[in-house]
């Protein structure tokens, strides 16, 4: 992790799929575990979406909060 990704998780947009457009710190749970499951996408995207999950899966989606605009 680099100490800008939490911000990018507030700043980035799914670019593709069912929730194109969806901020990565919206995007839900189960969403985030299938992608887990299934395989991360290669790239920045995917490093994001794995950060996501691992947030997600722990309950520190709070930790988000004061980052969001």
């Amino acid at each position: 992790m680099e100490p800008k990704d939490l911000e990018k998780l507030v700043e980035t947009a799914m670019p593709y799929g069912k929730y194109k457009g969806t901020m990565i710190c919206d995007l839900p749970g189960n969403y985030l575990n299938w992608f887990a499951r299934t395989g991360f996408p290669e790239g920045e995207i995917g490093r994001l979406l794995a950060l996501m999950q691992e947030i997600d899966h722990n309950g520190l989606k709070g930790l988000l909060s004061p980052l969001k605009r």
